[in-house]
């Protein structure tokens, strides 16, 4: 069985690479992307799972590239788990807006990756 692919987009070395590390845990391929403009293109042409988005960054409009991807017919239905720093509040609302399907803090994606990911996936 092909593993699942996760694409994660983060800046900042940790959480983000502790993240990678346990879904590499948890089977899945992860494929990191450091230009967050291009997200859609990279689900589409890699057939991802779902994305993981560390909200907090300073070259990309992460909630912009969250909103593109939840617009675009092809990618629209992919489950976004994003995640930021606690004091983060208006990113996590930005990340609300555009179509997000949990927003969580650093601390909570680490500590309950698994159950978060059962969570963004349950089909509704």
């Amino acid at each position: 069985m092909t593993q699942p692919l996760a694409l994660v987009i983060y800046e900042k070395l940790l959480p983000g690479s502790q993240v990678v590390n346990r879904l590499r845990d948890l089977n899945y391929r992860v494929q990191t992307i450091a230009d967050a403009e291009r997200l859609v293109e990279y689900a589409e042409e890699a057939k991802a799972m779902l994305v993981l988005a560390d909200l907090e960054s300073r070259r990309n409009n992460v909630c912009a590239a969250l909103a593109r991807l939840k617009e675009h017919p092809a990618t629209k239905h992919l489950p976004v788990i994003a995640f930021s720093g606690e004091s983060a509040v208006e990113l996590q609302a930005a990340a609300r807006a555009a179509g997000a399907t949990l927003v969580v803090t650093e601390v909570a994606i680490l500590n309950h990756l698994p159950q978060l990911l059962e969570q963004a996936l349950q089909i509704e």
